[in-house]
C-alpha cells in the first residue's frame, strides 16, 4: 500500500505516473462521451459521486499541469464550475482555454485517458495538458 496522501486507485495512479509532457488527461462528468478504445478510469458509483472537483483535486495533487481546456458553454450553464476551475488553476501560469463544446469533444480524441466522475453538472469537464515537474 502507498505511504502518502495521493490516490489509492491503482489505475489512476498508473496513468498519472505514465503521463508525459504534453499528454492530455480528461477529467469528466458522468455524461461526456468517451471515444471507443480510450482508456477509461470510471470512478462514478452513483449520481453525483464522486464529485467532479473531488476527482480533479486528486488528479491535480499528483500531476504537473501546464494548460487546461474547457467547453465555452460552461460560462453560461455552469458558471460555478468555471469559477472553481479558475480558483484551482490560479497561479499556475496559464489561462483556461475556452472552446466550443463540439471542438472540446473533438480534442478529447487525442487524450491519453479519461477519468470519469459521477458529476451531473452540465459541462463539468476539463482537458488537462501535462507539464513537467522540473
Amino acid at each position: 500500500m502507498r505511504h502518502n496522501d495521493g490516490t489509492i486507485n491503482p489505475q489512476l495512479s498508473r496513468v498519472v505516473s505514465e503521463t508525459g509532457h504534453t499528454d492530455l488527461i480528461v477529467v469528466t462528468d458522468a455524461g461526456l462521451p468517451i471515444p471507443s478504445g480510450s482508456e477509461r478510469i470510471d470512478l462514478a458509483y452513483r449520481p453525483g459521486a464522486p464529485a467532479f472537483f473531488d476527482v480533479l483535486d486528486t488528479v491535480l495533487a499528483e500531476m504537473a499541469v501546464e494548460g487546461a481546456t474547457v467547453a465555452a458553454e460552461i460560462a453560461e450553464h455552469s458558471p460555478e464550475v468555471l469559477e472553481g476551475l479558475r480558483e484551482r488553476f490560479a497561479g499556475m501560469g496559464f489561462e483556461i482555454e475556452l472552446v466550443p463544446h463540439t471542438e472540446f469533444k473533438a480534442r478529447t480524441h487525442g487524450a491519453r485517458a479519461f477519468v470519469r466522475s459521477g458529476e451531473f453538472t452540465p459541462y463539468a469537464n476539463v482537458i488537462l495538458h501535462a507539464g513537467v515537474a522540473y
